[in-house]
């Protein structure tokens, strides 16, 4: 299937319709994450006390599987948006696009598999007898030192998550179908990512980089879900990519 009409039969689903639908995923992505990591890993986790926190997690372990559930949610949520995001965007440049998708799905597999040691206490304090070898303080430290790396795992996606935001910026920008500044502002949430190229900056700016990220992402969601996309002037971007040897 060539690329014409691929671009076709993605009109043939309504433009409207897919923005809609990236702007429900992203905004679950978004509430999912903030669920699972303030309310349920925040309340938890006790930042430089394995002690206290191994106490918290062995009392309240269906709580903390439930934040591994709500992780997975969550990524399965951004890679669906992240997929429906490189269609709507591809004809203001099908190369750009995808190479903001793969970069998205990167962070989305490196986030994931970071969630494997987020899970991992509950197996290193369940009190299995072939960890009988460590004593229990060193267990503790070993399920704190899970749940960091856990964290900087997720850092790692999220400076990708700032590369490929960056480029969904300068789609936005480029298209004639959805309002610049929401490019402008998915570039600063991209700057703020960024930060997290750094494995001590990122985390120290975290509040300011998250209310970044709240500035980018709220009022893209909100147009997409009241609004959409402008259908006719896609359709004609559609079309002018469709006919271009450069795309």
């Amino acid at each position: 299937m060539n690329e014409a009409v691929a671009i076709v039969r993605i009109s043939d689903i309504s433009p409207r319709f897919v923005a809609r639908m990236a702007g429900a995923l992203y905004l679950l992505t978004m509430l999912t994450g903030v669920f699972a990591q303030m309310f349920i890993s925040g309340a938890l986790v006790v930042d430089g006390d394995a002690a206290a926190t191994a106490a918290n997690i062995l009392a309240h372990k269906d709580f903390f599987q439930l934040g591994f559930a709500v992780y997975l949610i969550e990524m399965t949520c951004q890679i669906a948006t992240t997929s429906l995001f490189y269609g709507l965007l591809k004809p203001v440049s099908r190369s750009v696009s995808l190479l903001a998708a793969f970069i998205g799905l990167a962070g989305c597999v490196i986030k994931t598999v970071s969630r494997l040691f987020y899970i991992a206490p509950l197996f290193i304090l369940g009190g299995a007898h072939y960890l009988n070898a460590f004593n229990l303080e060193q267990l503790q430290a070993l399920a704190l030192l899970f749940l960091r790396v856990n964290d900087h795992g997720a850092g790692i996606a999220l400076a990708l998550f700032g590369f490929s935001a960056l480029l969904k910026g300068y789609l936005l920008i480029r298209s004639t179908f959805l309002p610049p500044i929401l490019g402008v502002l998915s570039v600063l949430t991209g700057l703020g990512l960024l930060t997290f190229l750094s494995p001590t900056l990122g985390p120290q700016l975290f509040a300011y980089v998250a209310a970044l990220g709240l500035l980018g992402a709220v009022p893209q969601i909100l147009w997409l879900l009241v609004v959409g996309v402008n259908e006719q002037r896609w359709k004609e971007q559609a079309n002018a990519a469709a006919a271009s040897i450069w795309r």
